[in-house]
């Protein structure tokens, strides 16, 4: 663990940075405090460069990195397990046609527009999961960098917001029931502040429905697939790094040792321990509720986790050339609208398919 006194400056700069843009997100739940937070982030970066920052970057390095992942550990205690297998069983197929129609397309985006494989990797599971939380958790497992992030991050922003305003109106022109708009934001729309704003404006459009509680559970069993799919990734990874090791002991002239199928892969390494403690974290809260307690008990750590993601995406901004940013662009958001259709169109189909909507 770094040592406290050199990361707390830069800590608490993030800190600082993430608090205005904790209210500006409350106020704004379509755009969401961690956008605000990397925007803000940018722009102090435009102006205070990472050479001068002197003592003070090991602590906004810190904060982007191990902070994120505390958060999304702390994301576990948000999840009750009965309750998702209660009420999201029936939205399971959709979750898993839209989760697989993400990864597939974005695969194919990657090798047609010839992308980077971070970002075409964190836009995918941005995209299918559920935005921010999922590439928060991916990030660290495929060692994305902070620019890398911040690209995924703006690119499933935009299309939140699009999605958020749009697919109400789309639904009612469609003739969705109240249940099949829940089931369809919850599927369809990524980041859990756009879901909520989308379920509540379809409220807010026909009374007495209640699809923002329908949206949000399906949105939780959403995220639950951050566990299956960073686990792949960090096997895919280990195997990469066993490759690269294999190739550079040949040209050294070395012997190669091989441990089985697998060669020296280790699932230990291999499994991000953040997200082993993100699963006990749900599991806790599962058995907990389960016993008695209430689910409010909970709500003050599923707050911390939402500041800490704030907190790192001002670091992560501080840390991403706005410039570079804007000019690189076109590939990402271009795959960002394909995924969003795609997912879009799947959600819709396989609801008319199994004669929900």
């Amino acid at each position: 663990m770094a040592n406290l006194r050199t990361v707390a400056p830069g800590i608490g700069i993030c800190a600082a940075l993430a608090l205005p843009c904790w209210f500006l997100g409350e106020a704004l739940p379509v755009v969401g405090a961690p956008v605000f937070a990397i925007l803000l982030g940018m722009a102090v970066a435009l102006a205070w460069k990472q050479p001068t920052r002197g003592a003070v970057q090991d602590g906004i390095a810190f904060t982007a990195k191990k902070v994120l992942q505390y958060a999304v550990i702390l994301l576990g205690f948000g999840l009750n397990l009965a309750q998702i297998a209660a009420v999201g069983a029936e939205s399971l197929p959709i979750i898993c046609s839209t989760i697989a129609t993400a990864l597939i397309v974005g695969y194919i985006l990657y090798k047609v527009l010839r992308m980077d494989s971070a970002i075409a990797t964190l836009i995918a599971v941005g995209s299918s999961i559920c935005g921010g939380s999922a590439i928060a958790a991916t990030a660290p497992v495929i060692r994305a960098k902070d620019e890398q992030v911040a690209q995924a991050i703006s690119v499933i922003f935009l299309f939140n917001v699009a999605a958020a305003l749009i697919f109400p109106t789309l639904g009612g022109m469609l003739g969705m029931s109240n249940e099949g708009f829940g089931l369809f934001a919850g599927t369809a729309v990524n980041d859990t502040s756009s879901v909520t704003a989308a379920a509540a404006a379809w409220d807010g459009m026909h009374p007495g429905a209640n699809a923002l509680d329908d949206a949000t559970i399906v949105k939780l069993t959403r995220t639950l697939a951050i566990i299956p799919i960073t686990l792949v990734l960090g096997i895919f990874m280990a195997r990469k790094d066993n490759a690269e090791l294999a190739a550079q002991a040949t040209a050294a002239g070395a012997p190669i040792v091989r441990e089985g199928l697998l060669g020296n892969f280790s699932l230990k390494r291999a499994f991000p321990t953040f997200i082993l403690f993100f699963l006990l974290a749900s599991v806790a809260t599962t058995v907990a509720v389960t016993l008695g307690a209430d689910i409010a008990v909970f709500a003050p750590l599923k707050t911390a986790s939402k500041f800490f993601i704030c907190m790192a995406m001002a670091a992560i901004g501080l840390n991403t050339d706005i410039v570079k940013l804007v000019k690189s662009g076109g590939k990402p958001i271009l795959m960002g609208a394909i995924c969003w259709i795609c997912i879009a169109a799947v959600s819709l189909g396989m609801q008319h398919i199994l004669n929900l909507w």
